[in-house]
């Protein structure tokens, strides 16, 4: 592959203000164990290696099974998983597939389980997984 633009470089402020979203997304109440299940499945549905490599690094330093982070892409096949995981990952699922748009029953599900702060933070770290997939494959990141 040719290189390609390197982002922090080309434009450091835009880059640095999805860094800044990246930190609101560590500082909130999600554990660990959604930020991680929300951050693989996003890029296993954007198919980013570079971000399946590192988030399954980070799934395993947080104590996340190896059985779980295996079976994430078949969840709904899988009983390793909370209700509340499953509609994390549904809602994942949904966001990053937004041409499909996001269903009532699958919202209403996670509003259901989770208060609207909580909420809030799954959907916007879901957002942030989905920007930061984009920039790694459009600019030809590569997992290592």
């Amino acid at each position: 592959m040719k290189p390609r633009i390197v982002i922090p470089q080309a434009a450091p402020k835009a880059y640095q203000a999805l860094v800044n979203l990246e930190k609101y997304i560590s500082s909130t109440s999600l554990t660990p164990e959604h930020k991680e299940l929300i951050k693989i499945r996003a890029s296993q549905i954007n198919g980013c290696a570079y971000c399946i490599n590192m988030h399954t690094a980070d799934a395993r330093k947080y104590g996340i099974s190896e059985q779980r982070i295996y079976l994430i892409s078949a969840w709904r096949e899988a009983d390793v998983y909370t209700e509340e995981e499953k509609a994390i990952l549904a809602l994942t699922e949904q966001v990053t597939l937004i041409p499909n748009h996001v269903s009532d029953e699958v919202y209403q599900n996670a509003a259901s389980l989770f208060d609207d702060k909580y909420l809030a933070e799954i959907i916007l770290a879901i957002i942030t997984i989905n920007s930061w997939n984009r920039l790694a494959i459009t600019t030809g990141l590569r997992a290592v």
